[in-house]
Formats: C-alpha cells, structure tokens, sequence
C-alpha cells in the first residue's frame, strides 16, 4: 500500500504510542489498577495516539478500512471530555487488552517494512 509520507508519520506515531502503553502496563492488570500515576500516563498517550489519528489523511483512512478511524476519534473524545465524570479503568484495560494489539497489527500491515520494526 503506497502511504503518503506524512500519513507514516502519524501512522508511526499511533503504533509508538502502542508501544509505550505496553511497556508502560506489561500487560500488568493490578499494577495498572492500583498506580494513579501509571493511569495517568497511559490516559496522556492513548489521548495523543487518537489526535495522531485524527490527522491521517482521509484518503489513507479509506485505504486501511480495518481500522475504526471513528471508534478512535470518539475514544479521544471521551478521554480529553469526561475527565470530570471519572474515566471507566475497566473500560481503558480492555481497550489495552484487546483493541490495542489488534490496532498495531493493522498499523504493521499498512507501515512500509522499513518503519514498522521501529520502537520508541
């Protein structure tokens, strides 16, 4: 798939973010739960990951229909909007879980093979 540059950027950027989610949690449930400042800075890089995908062309967008570009933008607005309300802990860990991986091998598949070994 032949991405404009300035969408690998953003398109890296998303799957950086992924990475430092990971390392940041190691996938560790009760650690995440029990560290404000671990959710805080996870809640910081998901709200960065989504405004990274805001800005991916809609041309790029309709090339890589396997990702919820929407599901993305709405998740955003729901982290920088609903602070006050509390966000859901639950909610965030299963997008950690679940969505996350799933996002970064769409983001392998679409990334030139030279970018998509990069890590943070």
């Amino acid at each position: 798939m032949n991405i404009n540059p300035r969408d690998n950027i953003y398109l890296q950027h998303m799957l950086e973010c992924i990475d430092r989610i990971e390392k940041y949690t190691g996938h560790d449930n009760p650690r995440f739960f029990d560290d404000t400042m671990l959710q805080d800075a996870v809640l910081r890089v998901l709200q960065i990951m989504a405004e990274s995908s805001q800005r991916v062309s809609d041309e790029t967008k309709r090339a890589c229909p396997d990702i919820d570009w929407r599901a993305i933008s709405g998740f955003r607005n729901i982290l920088v909007h609903d602070y006050l309300g509390g966000i859901d802990l639950e909610l965030i860990w299963q997008v950690i879980v679940s969505e996350l991986p799933k996002l970064r091998t769409s983001l392998v598949t679409v990334l030139p093979e030279s970018q998509d070994k990069k890590s943070i």
